[in-house]
């Protein structure tokens, strides 16, 4: 009986694993005065709980944010951000545009 419980929790936390799915999002955070601010930005973005990945763009003025979507959120990076002294918005996707047929 105690075996059967433990394999249920198992396959429990493998379905649940399963659903996370990776997102990518793009924060547009033009405060940016220095070539040192995309340190504490990167800083303040990997502390978040869920966050996988992030790059920086001093030049482009934006931050590339892949993350846990089970475990936060684009409003939590936002206040990451906010609270570290850069405000920042998500990006719009920029669409794709496919050459002629």
């Amino acid at each position: 009986m105690r075996f059967l419980r433990f394999a249920v929790i198992g396959l429990l936390v493998l379905v649940t694993a399963a659903w996370a799915a990776p997102k990518t999002i793009t924060l547009s955070v033009p405060g940016m005065t220095c070539a040192t601010c995309p340190i504490t930005i990167r800083a303040a973005l990997k502390k978040v709980p869920g966050v996988t990945d992030v790059t920086v763009s001093y030049e482009r003025l934006e931050a590339v944010v892949t993350f846990d979507d089970t475990k936060t959120n684009a409003t939590a990076l936002i206040k990451a951000t906010t609270d570290a002294g850069y405000p920042s918005k998500v990006k719009p996707a920029t669409p794709t545009v496919n050459g002629p047929r």
